[in-house]
């Protein structure tokens, strides 16, 4: 497995080349995004200012402080915990996502599904996981909140984050339609088959 260290925003080809298993650390900007961000992009076709395309958004609704408007606080938001929350239940923006707004790169936990796979394979996507309860961690790769949309829906806003040494992540799922979750749910049905032969329960 490769290790990849990516600025961005980012090319379809800086894509292609990561397989799942590969870990990568990307660099300069991040964007985070949530559920009522998306609902009110997709759902109700809410444009946004902020360009996505060929960058990566992370599924957080980030703690953040409100203090005044300075130089290392442009937006009059300060970071206090930033971190991930669970992917699957924004699996159908994926490709909305990719497809309108040219994003990359979707950072979470926990993975995403079939619709996503398809969508990562035509045009050219990833999922890069992080361990879910390393919260503080990330706050440390994140330098400043440079920009931010949708504010109404705050903490659920669209925010632009500068990045340092975000990672390493893990690529797993990656262009070519392989998911390190097959081996996953492999290995957790053979081991309730197994459970359930120990308590004598038919299977």
């Amino acid at each position: 497995m490769a290790h990849y260290e990516i600025s961005m925003p980012c090319t379809e080809d800086d894509i292609r080349q990561l397989k799942a298993g590969d870990t990568v650390t990307l660099q300069d900007w991040l964007y985070g995004i949530r559920d009522a961000t998306q609902i009110h992009m997709f759902d109700h076709d809410r444009k946004t200012s902020l360009d996505l395309k060929g960058h990566a958004v992370i599924h957080t609704a980030p703690n953040v402080k409100k203090v005044p408007v300075s130089n290392a606080c442009p937006t009059g938001y300060e970071s206090v915990c930033i971190g991930t929350t669970t992917s699957m239940r924004m699996e159908r923006f994926t490709k909305p996502l990719m497809d309108r707004e040219g994003v990359r790169m979707i950072i979470g936990k926990g993975g995403l599904g079939e619709e996503s796979r398809v969508a990562f394979n035509e045009l050219g996507g990833v999922y890069l996981a992080i361990v879910g309860g390393t919260a503080a961690l990330e706050t440390t790769w994140i330098e400043q909140i440079t920009d931010i949309d949708m504010d109404d829906l705050n903490p659920e806003s669209l925010w632009q984050f500068k990045i340092k040494d975000f990672g390493p992540l893990l690529v797993a799922m990656d262009s070519h339609k392989a998911s390190l979750y097959d081996k996953v749910k492999e290995t957790t049905a053979k081991r309730r088959v197994e459970a359930l032969k120990k308590m004598g329960v038919p299977v």
